[in-house]
């Protein structure tokens, strides 16, 4: 079962929930302050691809904040963030 992120749109709180895919778009209670009335989030991916070398490198992300896609806005060694 995968893994959604959602919105409350009473109290802002994000949180998340495992769902199956047929619910995913079904209002999730609140676990700040129980409200029904939430949305589902865009979430954050990543996937990592193991080399020949044994290392590991980032290939896609939608992380926020800018950055390259291995060091989500922080300081990584493959770009100049």
């Amino acid at each position: 079962m995968p893994v959604y992120e959602y919105q409350c749109q009473q109290c802002d709180k994000r949180f998340e929930a495992l769902r199956p895919m047929s619910q995913m778009d079904a209002p999730a209670e609140c676990p700040r302050c129980g409200a029904s009335d939430t949305r589902r989030a865009i979430s954050v991916f990543a996937a990592v691809s193991r080399g020949a070398d044994g290392g590991s490198r980032m290939i896609a992300s939608s992380a926020p904040g800018g950055g390259c896609a291995g060091c989500a806005g922080g300081h990584c060694g493959s770009c100049s963030h």
